[in-house]
């Protein structure tokens, strides 16, 4: 199994965080991983994100679970299990702040096939959760 994971700490609600977290019509103006994000993000709503990592290539999923302010999973693959990835969005109060923490997996019987073509995505996490910090941060 395939599987990439980011997390940091930033000084700010959780509510803060999942606003701007859930606002994919804002993600372009302080996420530079993506072009692109179509679709409102919402319970059980189809998102379809144009990354950089990817260039014109467009990743539809859904939001499988939403639970404000805490956890977003969006999901998306093939029919029958084939291969799925899966992307978690976790938000966890502590002192000072949340910590934002996000995971991706590949999993199905293609995985090991299709996460050879599969780029290094750890830059891009590593760089999306800079960002959220530093958008979530700067709000007043």
């Amino acid at each position: 199994m395939k599987a990439y994971a980011t997390s940091t700490m930033i000084r700010a609600t959780p509510h803060a965080v999942w606003a701007v977290l859930t606002d994919g019509s804002q993600w372009t103006a302080w996420n530079p991983t993506v072009d692109k994000v179509e679709g409102n993000i919402g319970p059980g709503a189809k998102v379809t994100v144009y990354a950089k990592l990817n260039p014109g290539r467009a990743f539809p999923v859904k939001v499988s679970t939403f639970e404000p302010p805490r956890r977003m999973v969006w999901t998306g693959g093939m029919p029958l299990g084939l291969f799925k990835g899966e992307r978690t969005y976790t938000l966890t109060p502590k002192a000072g702040g949340v910590e934002f923490a996000m995971r991706e997996q590949f999993t199905g019987l293609l995985a090991p096939l299709i996460g050879k073509s599969i780029p290094n995505m750890q830059p891009a996490f590593e760089t999306f959760a800079a960002a959220l910090k530093r958008r979530c941060e700067q709000l007043p």
